[in-house]
């Protein structure tokens, strides 16, 4: 399955994640935006397009010449959020493929990840 997704979103899909996993937990800062953009090999302008979607979704807050903080309850709502589309989107897709090819559950557990 090709990712042709515009690169500010996949941004915002490794910062999702590092919020869900706990690497930014609930009131932790983000890095800097100049830091992160560095640490990705990424425009800083496109970080900071990724960390606006955040702020509007009220999943981070900033504290002006501070930073941007995990809001109260973001990785649950991301969790959710995150949830949804990938039983929405993706496993149909995944789904189809695993019927096209003929694996069982069995076989999918027998699997070590």
């Amino acid at each position: 399955m090709p990712e042709n997704k515009p690169v500010y979103l996949k941004l915002r899909d490794i910062i999702a994640a590092a919020i869900i996993d706990g690497t930014y937990g609930e009131g932790g800062m983000l890095p800097s935006v100049r830091a992160f953009a560095a640490e990705q090999g990424a425009n800083p302008l496109t970080v900071a397009k990724a960390y606006q979607q955040f702020q509007l979704d009220g999943l981070v807050e900033v504290q002006r010449g501070v930073g941007m903080f995990v809001a109260r309850g973001a990785a649950m709502k991301l969790r959710q959020s995150e949830r949804e589309a990938f039983l929405s989107r993706e496993w149909p897709l995944i789904a189809r493929r695993i019927e096209r090819l003929g694996i069982t559950p069995a076989d999918l557990l027998a699997e070590k990840l």
